[in-house]
């Protein structure tokens, strides 16, 4: 968990798969640190006259989740984020078990950049997210060679 990997040892294909319940906790937690208090999120009486009849988890706390198993379980902490794209293609609900699969889907060795791609199902099969996001690695520095003796 929270691996420094450093780019040489990743490789397209690479993969893992999570799966987490989303709880009001989480939501709380995310809404308070964000000041996300879209009533979609926390009013039960607006969430129930919206298309979804009741509260939604927020979008960009699933997402954050991708973010979090690329990091902890597949590319490791060296890489650093330069563009993020998320589509949110089904409702999230508190309770809901989501199966987070992430994978590398592009390496360039000249950018050393990393594009790896995510899809996100409920319990259901279907699929509530999709990502596709960019790390940049830092150069490996060479080494300082050992004063003559």
């Amino acid at each position: 968990m929270y691996d420094l990997k450093p780019f040489d040892s990743l490789h397209v294909g690479d993969e893992v798969s999570v799966s987490k319940t989303i709880t009001e906790a989480d939501g709380a937690l995310y809404i308070a640190a964000t000041g996300d208090f879209g009533p979609v999120h926390v009013d039960d009486a607006y969430a129930e006259t919206t298309r979804f009849g009741r509260r939604l988890a927020p979008g960009i706390m699933v997402a954050g989740i991708c973010t979090n198993v690329l990091t902890a379980e597949l590319a490791g902490t060296l890489g650093v984020s330069i563009e993020d794209r998320f589509w949110f293609t089904g409702p999230v609900f508190y309770g809901d078990t989501i199966a987070f699969r992430v994978w590398i889907h592009e390496m360039n060795a000249e950018t050393r950049t990393v594009t790896w791609q995510a899809s996100a199902r409920n319990e259901d099969g279907k699929e509530v997210l999709k990502a596709e996001a960019t790390l940049k690695f830092p150069r490996v520095k060479p080494r300082a060679e050992a004063p003559a003796a």
